[in-house]
């Protein structure tokens, strides 16, 4: 199973505010998974496309 990172956790990554996430994700430039509780998680395969470690 992929690896999910939370909002927070994935701007810490991609070096980038959680607003960005969030306005990536409306704009479908990535695109986030939602959890039964309705929160959002960051699948590690779309943070690896915008950055390349």
């Amino acid at each position: 199973m992929e690896q999910l990172y939370t909002m927070k956790e994935a701007s810490k990554l991609l070096g980038v505010h959680v607003r960005t996430i969030q306005k990536w994700d409306r704009e479908g430039k990535i695109r986030c998974v939602k959890t039964v509780g309705r929160k959002r998680r960051v699948p590690e395969s779309k943070i690896r496309r915008i950055y390349k470690y």
